[in-house]
């Protein structure tokens, strides 16, 4: 790792090394850290992405998605891509707007989760079903939670389960698709970008991108509105997406990703 703190909005970060040197000269800025670990600059007019080896996060698989996901929708352009033993790092062009979880936005949630939900339905209609090529699938994740998290891991609400065992056992039967889109795979609210005028700007952090029911998407989509703008703001989500609840489905949506 580097020998430079910065701030950002969740404390001191450490720059790699390797961003010093994608840096460049820029003034580097503090964006985010992921619970995984990974971290987010900003380098001028481009950021980049740094996965510390042994976090898990694989960015090699994420600017393929971005490539083919920037024919269509509002992603980053990737300007590069790159590892080295300490880790793994993207660099990407900067998109207009600030992620959904700025303080700005916390203070206005309706404006935030109506943006949140109007882009995710953007998503979802502007990308190819046909022409993907990545697949985000049940049965490809319930592979992966096979050899995934413990009890322990989990979001609480899911903790009273208490084996993986039990919870796979609910997993096991998925419910019908209710639509195939290309899903983002971290609809979480810091994954959105609003503009200046409270609208929709675009979408990061697409390395799971691919094909799935709406839900999977949603179900998460939703979830993270309690965490970052507090109860009451799920239905609202829904409604600026344009569909019903289905407790079902997000139901197991959120258990399938709390073990993935």
């Amino acid at each position: 790792m580097g020998r430079m703190r910065i701030d950002s909005p969740q404390g001191p970060l450490v720059v790699p090394e390797a961003v010093l040197a994608l840096a460049d000269g820029d003034t580097i800025e503090g964006v985010w850290r992921n619970e995984a670990g990974g971290l987010t600059f900003r380098l001028g007019e481009r950021f980049v992405k740094w996965a510390p080896s042994g976090s898990g996060l694989d960015l090699a698989a994420e600017a393929p998605r971005l490539g083919w996901a920037g024919r269509f929708a509002r992603v980053p352009r990737v300007l590069g891509q790159g590892a080295e033993a300490a880790g793994q790092w993207l660099l990407t062009a900067a998109l207009p707007g600030g992620m959904a979880v700025l303080d700005e936005w916390k203070r206005e949630p309706a404006t935030a989760v109506r943006a949140i939900g109007r882009g995710l339905r953007a998503l979802h209609e502007a990308l190819p079903v046909e022409d993907c090529p990545f697949d985000w699938s049940t049965g490809t994740r319930l592979a992966r939670a096979r050899r995934g998290s413990g009890p322990a891991d989990w979001h609480p609400e899911h903790r009273h389960l208490g084996t993986a065992e039990r919870a796979l056992a609910l997993l096991a039967d998925p419910p019908p698709v209710d639509r195939l889109v290309v899903c983002h795979g971290d609809a979480c609210a810091p994954n959105t970008l609003i503009g200046p005028d409270g609208e929709f700007a675009g979408h990061v952090d697409l390395g799971a991108l691919g094909l799935a029911d709406r839900w999977a998407d949603l179900a998460v989509a939703t979830w993270s509105t309690n965490w970052n703008y507090g109860p009451g703001w799920e239905l609202p989500l829904l409604a600026a997406y344009g569909v019903e609840p289905d407790p079902v489905r997000t139901a197991y949506y959120r258990l399938l990703w709390d073990l993935t």
